[in-house]
């Protein structure tokens, strides 16, 4: 037998820049705390400062590289200003987020108003000004959008979510073929139903977990270091070929 084996993707981010927001706690600092053991340095941002100081203390206490920037990413202009002064970053993972459930006749404008600020606005202002640093720079790059199975399915109570994060699956989609050529890889990852502390007391209720768990093929809920996994495998290597994608990470909702 003649020949060589294909070598291994790298799974290692070492040296590159990432910044992820939301990332004060959840599936943000799960992702951060990812990269930087992977070897990436980490810029942590939100709204609270108390909360990325005391996350970014936990991952430089592992001996990863981290700071932290105050940064409220619905204000366009703060973004634009903000990013625009720093070195650009080769990862970002566009973590801020927020749901409001209840059905569509009850929802009122204001929370029309915050869940797409958040979800749709900031996520493009971000990428925005993350994708123009690379371009600028001339360098390869991986955006990642934390969506949600709510991305490319429907569900109860949820049309307001559902319209947000099919808009940034849309936005995925095209993003990936404007930034190709330029070597910038854009994706999502789409998660189920995680349990952290700020689901905690949705999922006290009994029955509204039953409804959940009913719907998941392997019968229960996320964990937030199920999400971790994925979020390196996008920013490395590892993924060289995959751009325009959404990452399911639903224990099998989607397949239904």
């Amino acid at each position: 037998m003649t020949g060589t084996l294909p070598p291994s993707p790298g799974f290692r981010v070492d040296g590159q820049r990432a910044l992820v927001t939301g990332a004060g706690r959840g599936i943000g600092l799960a992702a951060a705390a990812a990269l930087a053991r992977a070897g990436a340095h980490v810029t942590l941002a939100a709204r609270s400062e108390a909360q990325l100081i005391e996350a970014r203390d936990l991952i430089r206490a592992e001996g990863g590289a981290c700071d932290h920037l105050v940064l409220d990413v619905t204000d366009s202009a703060a973004v634009t200003r903000s990013l625009g002064a720093l070195a650009p970053f080769q990862i970002l993972v566009n973590n801020a987020g927020l749901n409001r459930p209840r059905p569509l006749v009850e929802v009122e404008d204001e929370d029309i108003d915050a869940v797409l600020d958040l979800n749709v606005k900031a996520t493009l202002y971000v990428t925005r000004a993350v994708a123009r640093g690379l371009v600028e720079a001339g360098l390869p790059g991986s955006i990642i959008t934390v969506s949600s199975q709510m991305g490319v399915v429907g569900s109860p109570r949820r049309t307001l979510y559902c319209a947000s994060k099919h808009a940034v699956e849309g936005m995925t989609k095209a993003l990936a073929w404007e930034l190709g050529a330029a070597g910038i890889r854009v994706n999502t990852v789409c998660p189920t139903f995680i349990e952290t502390a700020m689901t905690a007391g949705m999922f006290a209720d009994p029955d509204f977990r039953g409804w959940v768990t009913q719907r998941i093929a392997l019968g229960r809920l996320g964990r937030t270091e199920e999400i971790m996994g994925a979020i390196v495998f996008l920013a490395s290597e590892a993924s060289s070929l995959v751009t325009g994608s959404a990452l399911m990470l639903d224990g099998g909702w989607s397949a239904a």
